[in-house]
């Protein structure tokens, strides 16, 4: 059985990853808390080093790996932040990394992997068919295959910007956490409950890609299709233990739609000039879905990352052509 990470394993992730990553902004916008009706932060991971929260983990579970494990090299499957994660901390400690992708993938998301030196391959349609043949591989090939969810120490590496959240505010009363695999969000009930139980923690997802809120309300994994076009929380089926923290510590699952989440999209350009990826974006959608809830509150958002999905990059790319 997976060892659930504790805060303890959190502040020692803290100490672990500080020589490689800076500590990113907490911002708050007065114009998106008069959106939601509540005092809003927003936590900025688009200003990691590869756009995105994920790093946190890989540096923390490459930094931990046994030097056999960093000789046989590592693999995963990712839709685009995990595998820039692992691509970039392996870059780091100068080991060997596959990443497999579906095949119909976001492009520049594989180029941002292959930058940092890892090789790219393209497997299944979906997220969970890729892992599926990641492990394969790693079986076959003798990688170290990391399944993110199920890694206790990258859950404790990314459930460090929670710290730092409640380290800048302390009197945060609700985190809103974007969920695809669930890695995020259970390092965030994690923190978040040790530090106080009263925070609250709601997880976000799609409507059209719901198989971690399914998988929470049924108390099983439950696979179903990936249909939005938040690729960053697409996840066809989610880990087993980033499901059982969630279904022991959180406290609600709100969905949203992909327009919702487009029109978050635009609400952080243009009242942030932040440009957030829809899984990032996904948080500001649903704080303005349950704003009545929030009201008067003090809130934080985490905007998980900022490489734009490929339906954000193709309307950008109208617009420009428009001009």
């Amino acid at each position: 059985m997976l060892q659930r990470p504790t805060l303890r394993d959190v502040l020692e992730a803290k100490r672990t990853i500080r020589p490689y990553l800076y500590r990113t902004p907490l911002y708050n916008y007065p114009l998106l808390s008069d959106l939601v009706g509540c005092d809003l932060f927003v936590k900025l991971e688009r200003h990691q080093p590869i756009g995105a929260f994920k790093v946190r983990g890989g540096i923390n579970l490459l930094a931990h790996l046994s030097d056999e494990e960093k000789r046989r090299g590592v693999i995963c499957a990712t839709v685009g932040n995990t595998g820039q994660s692992l691509a970039y901390a392996a870059h780091l400690f100068s080991v060997r990394c596959m990443i497999v992708m579906p095949v119909e993938a976001n492009p520049n998301k594989a180029a941002a992997i292959r930058q940092w030196g890892a090789e790219v391959m393209y497997h299944g349609r979906y997220w969970n068919e890729s892992d599926r043949y990641a492990a394969q591989i790693a079986e076959e090939e003798g990688y170290r295959h990391v399944r993110g969810g199920n890694e206790p120490l990258l859950i404790a590496g990314v459930a460090t910007e929670t710290l730092e959240i409640l380290e800048d505010q302390p009197d945060i009363e609700v985190i809103l956490v974007p969920a695809g695999g669930g890695s995020g969000v259970s390092g965030a009930c994690i923190v978040a409950k040790a530090i106080d139980p009263a925070i609250q923690v709601y997880a976000v997802q799609m409507e059209r890609a719901a198989s971690l809120y399914l998988s929470w309300k049924q108390g099983r994994p439950t696979e179903v299709p990936c249909q939005s076009w938040a690729e960053g929380i697409n996840s066809g089926m989610p880990d087993s233990l980033p499901l059982e923290i969630l279904c022991a510590l959180l406290d609600d699952f709100i969905l949203v739609g992909d327009d919702e989440t487009w029109e978050a999209v635009w609400h952080y350009i243009e009242q942030t000039r932040n440009l957030v990826e829809g899984g990032g974006a996904a948080t500001l959608a649903a704080a303005i879905k349950i704003k009545d809830r929030l009201r008067n509150r003090k809130v934080a958002v985490i905007a998980s990352g900022g490489n734009p999905e490929n339906l954000i990059v193709e309307k950008m790319r109208q617009a420009l052509a428009t001009r």
